[in-house]
Order: structure tokens, then C-alpha cells, then sequence
């Protein structure tokens, strides 16, 4: 009899102690146990940017000839990784094509300029309100220049800056803005790109 009292005793103990407090059920535990896991994916930093472009024209010398860059079009590709504290490193390809008039003296020419470009940079983006952020960047880029009826065919690299804005469509998407200069002389002139960044 005492030894059933005592087992009795001890039961209702143990199950006083796992029960009895009321702030944690067997249901709770198993939900905050498998909350880390459902919530365990996060947002990549990787990032894309399709966008065209409109190569501003200029006018440069070459040899004895001045060459009368055209405004026209291209297309360009960012591809990019945030790093943190605002700071992200892209990589960045761009194609654009535009009429170039060579003038020699009295004499005009008409040639078609084609431009491809490749440039690693840094990129430093301020937020300015929860969807809209400022952004300036500095590279180095390279570019190959053609203008086959002039026989320009030339590879240069030197310095290029930039200078944009990014606008927040949803998590995915944001629309960018952006007018650059390179320090690579041409009858390009500087660009404006306008795109849009895909967030993967």
C-alpha cells in the first residue's frame, strides 16, 4: 500500500513538473523547433542588369581627320555581388553602334563606329527612401573600336565613372538610371543606360 502510494506520489510529481506551468505545450516546442528551418532561406546578393543605351556622340581627332560621332543606340549587361555596407562589385559588358562623319578638310565620309566594352567595378549605393537609392561607381574598363572604312580597328582601357539611380518595383525588380564617362576618347561619347536590375 505505501509502495503504491509512494509510486502514485512520484507520478504526480513528474507530471506536475512537465505540465503544471502551462507556458510551454508539447505543440509550441515542435513549432519553434521547426521554425528556423522554414524561415532558413535568404535573399541572394547576386544581382542582373538588362539594359539599353544611347552613346551621346563626339568629336575627336584622328590623324589628320576629325571624326563627327553620331548619337545612337546599344545594349549593355551588369552582373553583380553586394558585399555589404552599400558596397557591391558588378561586372559589366556593353555593345553600341553609331554613324561616324569624317571630315578632311572639304571632304565628308560617312563610316559606321562599333564599340564593345568590358569593365569591372567598384559600386557604392545610398538609400535615399525605402525603394529609391543614389549610386556612383568607378572601373576599369576596355574597349575594341572598329570603324572599318577609316581602318580603325584599335583595343584601349583606361578609367570609367558612373553615376545613377535605382528604383525599388518589388523584391525582385528595381528600375535603374544611369550616365557614364569613360576616359577612353572616341566618337561614342559618354552613355546613358536605363534598364532593369533583377534581385535573385
Amino acid at each position: 500500500m505505501k509502495k503504491t502510494l509512494l509510486i502514485g506520489m512520484v507520478t504526480t510529481q513528474l507530471l506536475t513538473q512537465l505540465y503544471a506551468g502551462g507556458d510551454i505545450s508539447p505543440a509550441e516546442i515542435e513549432k519553434n523547433t521547426l521554425a528556423p528551418i522554414v524561415n532558413a532561406s535568404e535573399e541572394s546578393n547576386f544581382y542582373v542588369i538588362a539594359k539599353g543605351m544611347i552613346l551621346l556622340g563626339d568629336t575627336v581627332q584622328h590623324e589628320d581627320a576629325t571624326l563627327d560621332g553620331y548619337r545612337c543606340l546599344g545594349l549593355g549587361l551588369d552582373v553583380g555581388y553586394r558585399v555589404g555596407y552599400g558596397f557591391a562589385i558588378e561586372y559589366d559588358f556593353s555593345y553600341g553602334q553609331n554613324t561616324v562623319i569624317e571630315k578632311r578638310g572639304e571632304e565628308r565620309e560617312r563610316g559606321t563606329g562599333e564599340y564593345y566594352t568590358s569593365s569591372l567595378d567598384l559600386v557604392y549605393t545610398q538609400e535615399i527612401t525605402k525603394r529609391l537609392g543614389i549610386f556612383g561607381k568607378v572601373g576599369y574598363e576596355y574597349e575594341w573600336e572598329t570603324i572599318s572604312e577609316y581602318d580603325i580597328d584599335n583595343q584601349n582601357h583606361d578609367f570609367v565613372f558612373g553615376l545613377g539611380v535605382e528604383n525599388e518595383i518589388n523584391e525582385s525588380y528595381k528600375l535603374v538610371a544611369e550616365y557614364e564617362h569613360s576616359l577612353i576618347e572616341g566618337p561614342h561619347g559618354d552613355t546613358v543606360f536605363a534598364g532593369v536590375m533583377y534581385n535573385f
